[in-house]
């Protein structure tokens, strides 16, 4: 099998950084495969993928050794834009792709530079957007869409451009389980049925460990390749979690595979989950309706959250979730109905903390410490910088430019900027995205502390794992309205699309590895 891309030798500095983000790596993508790529935040994933069309170094600068091929064409010797008609690259952050602001637009702007026919540019446009379920939002602004709806934009204007390769970094991130599933069902066919070559990054495995052909794994920059039950099982989706904990071996990487060994265990009944009784309430909307222009996102929400409580948001792209964390917040005023924090109107930044899905939005300052201290100094807080990104584990940040780091690490940051405004409300918006598991581990600790400390936390998430491993209880939206609440194992338990690896495996009432793992040992 041949390569569609060869790193030979590779290794790569960003500029002023002593630490290699790539070091001396020697691999090759089999043409025609799908394969994952995988390691902790801040690995070099994203560079290794960077590199293969020449944005690292061509656009970073930094210094390189050793070659990159990519099609036949080494990437020193080539700009990224000569090879756009054979790879195409959709980044972390979507809005960074967009050249135009309507959505049709964006899907032939690629297509238009390749001079491709315009006959043909149609006939693809139109096959794309059926392909990603977007033929709803063709004449929509990109800037007017949700975070999720974004990214399948993204993902569709790489794929219209008729590339032999096409390489995503985190493409998942943002969907809901259903819109991830079809993406990566749709990457697939182009797999399987068109001979495409994918490269992906990815930190929700129990999304695409099973489809992949291939694993690479990048710790620090290091990296090597494998079967996807060598590689991924290290880090694992929960039921690879799971099969370490009661010793099964080989490591399952998805539900059917479990399931092929969950009747050697002997579990009983589920044991209920016990939540603290909640306290006083913290925050609560009456009658809520919320848009913006003549669009209405929200309608006649009406919802309390109690002191102690940590609720998990959730629902489809689009559903409504970052419009109603901003009315909580009290940064979006409603059109109709109100929002009380403890009886008053919440004030941004001194009752109500909100990270928003692009951390960049509020990162301003030259190092991580200085942008907690901003914080903390708005605040007139006396602790020091290194408390607040202590509880998120990445105090060794604290000296680093937040533009340097990786995008789980900046969102880490963001979101030890606004806790360090001491407020007793915590919203955040997607606050996995790019993070790996261990700092995903470390946010659920903050988050159980948090709330127990007679605070609140809510956060909007496609992430079904961390709901199920942290939420005192989920709220789930749909066209703008409550369509459920209640705790995590009614909730998810009775959902088809929003279910965990758990309740797959073992039906409804099994949340998380550890629950399962404890009930087979007693």
């Amino acid at each position: 099998m041949t390569d569609a891309i060869s790193y030979d030798g590779v290794t790569f500095h960003y500029p002023d950084t002593s630490r290699p983000a790539l070091e001396n790596v020697s691999i090759g993508i089999p043409d025609g495969s799908f394969t994952l790529v995988t390691g902790s935040t801040g690995s070099g994933k994203s560079t290794l993928l960077r590199a293969a069309n020449g944005l690292v170094p061509h656009f970073t600068g930094g210094i390189f050794s050793g070659s990159v091929s990519a099609g036949g064409r080494n990437t020193l010797d080539t700009a990224p834009r000569d090879l756009a008609g054979t790879i195409a690259y959709v980044p972390q952050d979507p809005v960074a792709s967009f050249v135009l602001d309507r959505v049709e637009d964006e899907l032939a702007y690629g297509m238009e530079n390749l001079g491709i026919p315009p006959g043909q540019m149609r006939r693809r446009v139109e096959e794309t957007l059926d392909l990603l379920d977007i033929e709803s939002l063709r004449g929509r602004s990109v800037r007017a869409i949700s975070g999720g709806e974004r990214q399948r934009v993204a993902i569709a204007a790489a794929m219209a451009a008729g590339p032999s390769t096409l390489i995503l970094d985190e493409p998942t991130s943002q969907l809901d389980p259903q819109g991830a599933e079809d993406v990566l069902a749709a990457l697939q066919r182009l797999v399987h049925d068109h001979g495409m070559t994918v490269l992906l990054a990815e930190h929700r495995l129990e999304r695409v460990a099973g489809f992949a052909d291939f694993a690479v794994g990048c710790s620090e920059g290091r990296v090597r390749i494998g079967p996807p039950s060598e590689i991924v099982g290290e880090a694992g989706p929960p039921v690879a979690r799971l099969g370490r904990l009661v010793g099964w071996e080989p490591l399952p990487l998805t539900v059917r595979e479990a399931r092929a060994s969950a009747e050697r265990l002997d579990l009983g009944a589920p044991a209920t989950q016990p939540s603290p009784a909640p306290g006083d309430p913290m925050v609560e909307a009456r009658g809520l309706s919320a848009g913006y222009g003549r669009t209405e996102v929200l309608h006649d929400i009406s919802l309390r959250v109690s002191e102690g409580e940590v609720v998990a948001v959730m629902g489809r792209n689009g559903a409504g979730k970052t419009t109603l964390l901003r009315c909580l917040a009290g940064v979006h005023a409603p059109s109709e109905g109100s929002v009380g924090l403890r009886g008053s109107s919440p004030r941004p930044g001194v009752d109500s903390a909100l990270c928003p899905q692009e951390p960049e939005s509020i990162l301003f300052s030259d190092t991580v410490e200085n942008e907690v201290r901003a914080t903390l100094r708005a605040r007139g807080r006396a602790e020091t910088p290194a408390d607040a990104l202590g509880l998120l584990g990445i105090t060794r940040f604290a000296t680093r430019h937040p533009r340097d780091l990786s995008a789980g690490e900046r969102l880490l940051v963001a979101a030890a900027a606004v806790i360090a405004s001491g407020a007793p409300l915590l919203l955040l918006d997607e606050p996995t995205k790019g993070l790996d598991p261990e700092s995903k581990g470390r946010l659920a600790g903050f988050l159980r502390a948090f709330a127990a400390s007679g605070r609140a936390a809510i956060f909007a998430t496609h992430d079904v794992e961390l709901a199920a491993s942290v939420a005192s209880r989920v709220v789930m939206l749909a066209g703008g309205e409550i369509i459920a609440d209640g705790d995590p194992a009614t909730v998810l338990g009775d959902s088809k699309v929003f279910a965990p690896q758990m309740t797959r495996v073992f039906g409804p009432g099994w949340l998380t590895p550890e629950q399962v793992a404890r009930a087979a040992s007693a």
